[in-house]
């Protein structure tokens, strides 16, 4: 019976490591990246936020719906002042 655990504390072993390792490898994956991010920031280049479309991209959306027809005139008027914000 002592036969049968080495396998699985082998595998426990390995596996344990092997989460460590990969662990490890995404913080400094994740440190990296914010450094990169610091340095683009600190070079003037604006960061858009990746969950937020960008106003050019938003403004496309909005003509694509009312050339469709899924907007009248007013609501895309509408729609446009309030994303420009004039």
């Amino acid at each position: 019976m002592f036969v049968r655990r080495r396998p699985l504390l082998r595998a426990a072993v390995v596996g344990g490591g092997a989460y460590v390792v990969g662990k490890r490898s995404g913080e400094r994956a994740a440190t990296s990246q914010q450094g990169q991010q610091g340095q683009q920031g600190q070079q003037g280049q604006p960061q858009e936020d990746a969950g937020q479309p960008s106003v050019s991209d938003q403004l496309a959306q909005l003509s694509s719906l009312h050339a469709q027809g899924s907007l009248s005139d007013a609501e895309f008027a509408a729609a446009k002042r309030r994303l420009l914000g004039s």
